[in-house]
């Protein structure tokens, strides 16, 4: 079902559109003006906008502008007045789809709504082959547990049990839960990615089951969250070991029931969510050390799938380097190959990146190097300090990550460590590393700390 969103600052507009479009099997959405509209668009799927020229805080053409620039996929349509046709006949340069002059004609509308739609849908679907063609990366390797993680995705994606992916980062877990959602018979709905970590605590009901319109101070319209938008389809919480037991403990509640409200809501909300859940970390370790609900580990691990780290199934690695090597080469570019030399030392290597690592690598040398036969010297040039000498302890654990990542990462490690030696002790902890409680206080609460009473 196709969503509409109307924004009008007539109340009498909006509800003609909205009967007329609900009668033709249409969700319709309505927003006064054009701020309240960019926030329904940033919030919900919509699939066209039907746009008043004339509104009041920000101006029909500012808002198509900005639609443009950060939705251009969906289509607009302008509603003008007589006497500002030739404004209407500007907006479709600046790239509205069409115009339907006042007062509306019921044909014109169901046909303009129409049009635009199909046109949405064929650009849709043609995106959709792109991004199939270009980005997905196929499952690569012949090792013995490449076979096994095949095997076991085979086995488990026909049915709806949940599954648990373990793995180092860059192992390619993710990948592993989009190939059981495309065998699984859900393949034609929705794949939804949570990133747990990067929710904070406060975020997180409004993130996973969305806010109603005025809920809190930002929540200037209706937001669908992350289980709303993966009903009929899979639910993909990554890192799912780094959530706070707060966060925990409102999943579990949800994976129970299926069944949720949005904040600030009353409506009881039903889904139909497959979940894949993945983590880097021993998830064992972290329910003994109760870091992680026990309940919800025994909901979450109905099916595990081990993904290996790179340097463990060495044997793909030149099967990986020359799948990447053939994908990231430019069609007018020149023909490249390893030599035998060359896949010695990449075999050689210990990847601590894994595969992310190795794919990162291979497009690094499509770009920089204008060699055909890729040597020994090439791979170690572009390997770069990393691999001469002995690996660095510190590189070796945060190389892989951006600066402001890794700087997150050693602190959050730094705090939970001293917290421990001194038995939790916020004020002694605080005092043991230079700095005050409050802005200790701050940092366990940025990084989601538990702190054991």
């Amino acid at each position: 079902m196709s969503t509409v969103l109307v924004i009008d600052d007539e109340a009498g507009i909006r509800d003609v559109l909205r009967e007329i479009l609900t009668d033709e099997g249409y969700t319709v959405l309505t927003a006064e003006d054009g701020i309240e509209g960019l926030e329904v668009v940033r919030s919900e799927r919509v699939d066209l906008v039907i746009l008043d020229v004339w509104l009041p805080n920000m101006g029909g053409m500012d808002v198509l502008k900005r639609l443009k620039a950060e939705k251009p996929e969906i289509e607009v349509v302008v509603i003008s007045g007589h006497g500002n046709i030739d404004l209407a006949v500007k907006a479709v340069k600046l790239g509205a789809y069409d115009f339907l002059e006042k007062p509306l004609s019921l044909d014109r509308v169901t046909t303009i709504t129409r049009n635009a739609l199909e046109m949405e849908e064929l650009k849709r679907e043609n995106r959709t082959l792109k991004n199939r063609l270009v980005n997905r990366d196929d499952m690569i390797g012949e090792s013995r547990a490449m076979k096994q993680i095949q095997t076991l995705i085979r086995q488990s994606a026909p049915s709806d049990s949940r599954v648990m992916i373990y793995g180092e980062n860059g192992t390619g877990k993710e990948l592993v839960a989009r190939e059981i959602h495309r065998r699984s018979q859900r393949s034609d709905g929705p794949f939804v990615e949570v990133n747990c970590a990067a929710i904070p605590d406060t975020l997180i009901e409004s993130e996973l089951f969305g806010h109603e319109k005025g809920a809190f101070t930002s929540a200037v319209a209706r937001r669908k969250g992350k289980f709303e938008t993966a009903h009929g389809g899979t639910l993909f919480l990554d890192e799912v070991a780094d959530m706070s037991l707060t966060a925990q403990a409102k999943v579990l509640r949800v994976i129970q029931e299926m069944r949720f409200e949005r904040v600030g809501g009353e409506e009881s909300i039903n889904v139909d969510v497959r979940l894949i859940a993945a983590t880097n970390k021993d998830i064992r370790a972290e329910v003994d050390a109760r870091r992680f609900r026990e309940d919800l580990y025994f909901r979450l691990n109905v099916v595990w799938i081990h993904v290996p780290a790179l340097r463990e199934r060495r044997e793909d690695i030149p099967l990986l380097a020359e799948y990447y090597l053939q994908k990231l080469t430019s069609n007018d570019g020149p023909t490249r190959r390893f030599d035998a030399s060359a896949i010695a030392r990449l075999r050689e290597y210990e990847w601590p990146g894994n595969v992310r690592e190795l794919k990162n690598f291979v497009e690094r040398v499509t770009i920089m190097s204008d060699e055909g036969v890729l040597t020994r010297d090439v791979v170690d040039f572009f390997l770069g300090e990393r691999s001469v000498g002995p690996t660095d302890p510190v590189l070796e654990e945060f190389g892989d990550m951006g600066l402001n990542e890794a700087r997150d990462a050693f602190e959050r490690r730094y705090i939970e460590h001293s917290l421990r030696e001194n038995d939790y002790n916020v004020t002694r902890t605080a005092t043991e590393l230079g700095i005050y409680p409050s802005n200790l206080h701050a940092k366990i609460k940025k990084h989601g700390i538990q702190v054991e009473r």
